[in-house]
């Protein structure tokens, strides 16, 4: 008899997945507030508008322990999810292909809204396309996976590094001012459909035939090193795997400090920006995971980390709740601060709104078994109107 696919009941939650999610919506969040801010991430022109030794330092903070670790981190999340929910799926005699495609297209669905409307920078849409390529994977020995995951983040990294370094004299930063002023205005001073048009050109800037490959050869080895963490069974059952997550942790965490921190010390070379995101901003992902779940088995660690659990399990509504945030503090519809928000101040505004969506995700699960989007993705993906209100007793 084959049971009626259901999604993942609360008993069967890992805290510390969690609360690694709530850190990798937190780190997405304070790359993300100074993208929405101004568009130097895309077009450049950010040391010469950020001057000031405090921006400068602030930047540099964020490029070393933010950039590139945390769409990696939550990039490994996806592919850990997916493997779980496909095994659960299995264990019933579930077709679970048909699920996980259904997911993966409601998802690209939620992306397509939030990409074009909302936010340029989405990574939905990206997870959802690029997501289906795990249903050729799910099969795949652990061995195979790392094999394949290291095959193709050395594909995108070493013959491109080599180039760049061999031509490294001629490089010089990027700077569009066209666009980068196109952008002040539409997203400064501009309507709503100035604003909306001017997000279509970020999005197809950032998304056009040329990134794609890079882009994928970015995530999907992270779907890949998270499929195989969940087939190792490390964050299942930590205790019975100690000694290899901490022997990871350190190999990642030094790879960390080398590729993301070590650039610095010769003067941050534009030629290894590659190197810097791809191997390090992995490492650094698999190092922030791995230590989170080290952390949750002391008493200390858990309780420090427990609002990140609340976030981690709304995170799909968090992300895109950041991002409406953002849109009507910098967008012209809303306060119009577009350009105006320096550095240091964006990190304490990312502080403050985070530590509010940590109160409102507790305040709401204890009310609801999930976030409000997670609820109408589940529902959307098992054909079914999922329960979200708590019983009573669940409340208390």
């Amino acid at each position: 008899m084959t049971e009626k696919p259901t999604p993942l009941q609360e008993a069967e939650r890992l805290n510390w997945i969690d609360a690694a999610r709530g850190l990798a919506i937190l780190g997405i969040f304070m790359v993300n507030m100074p993208a929405f801010n101004a568009p130097f991430f895309l077009y450049g022109g950010e040391d010469q508008y950020w001057t000031s030794a405090s921006s400068q330092l602030v930047q540099s903070i964020i490029d070393i322990f933010f950039q590139a670790s945390f769409y990696t981190l939550f990039s490994l999340m996806f592919g850990f999810g997916l493997y779980i929910m496909k095994e659960r799926l299995s264990l019933k005699n579930i077709n679970y292909r048909l699920i996980i495609f259904r997911r993966l297209i409601v998802l690209i669905g939620f992306g397509l809204v939030h990409a074009f409307f909302i936010w340029h920078g989405d990574i939905l849409l990206s997870y959802g396309v690029l997501g289906l390529v795990m249903l050729a994977f799910f099969n795949v020995s652990p061995k195979g996976l790392l094999v394949w995951a290291f095959s193709m983040l050395a594909v995108l990294v070493v013959p491109f590094s080599l180039g760049l370094y061999a031509v490294r004299n001629h490089l010089g930063g990027l700077y569009n001012q066209e666009e980068t002023q196109a952008a002040f205005q539409n997203y400064g001073d501009g309507s709503l459909i100035d604003i909306w048009q001017q997000n279509f050109n970020d999005w197809t800037y950032a998304n056009n035939a040329g990134t794609i490959p890079f882009l994928a050869l970015s995530l999907i080895p992270m779907f890949l090193i998270g499929t195989y963490i969940a087939k190792k069974r490390w964050l299942h059952e930590p205790a019975e795997h100690v000694s290899s997550i901490k022997r990871w942790c350190v190999i990642t965490g030094l790879l960390f400090i080398l590729f993301k921190a070590g650039p610095y010390v010769i003067g941050n070379p534009e030629w290894f920006q590659l190197l810097q995101d791809n191997v390090g901003g992995s490492a650094s992902a698999v190092f922030y995971l791995l230590s989170i779940t080290l952390a949750f088995r002391t008493d200390a660690g858990r309780k420090w980390l427990q609002p990140l659990t609340w976030v981690g399990r709304m995170s799909l509504s968090n992300y895109i709740f950041q991002s409406f945030v953002s849109f009507f503090l910098f967008y012209s519809v809303g306060l119009g601060l577009y350009g105006q928000v320096s550095p240091l101040t964006s990190v304490l505004l990312v502080v403050f709104v985070f530590s509010l969506q940590a109160v409102i995700s507790k305040a709401w699960l204890k009310k609801f078994r999930y976030g409000p989007l997670e609820w109408l993705w589940r529902s959307l993906t098992y054909g079914k109107k999922q329960p979200l209100k708590r019983s009573v007793h669940q409340a208390s």
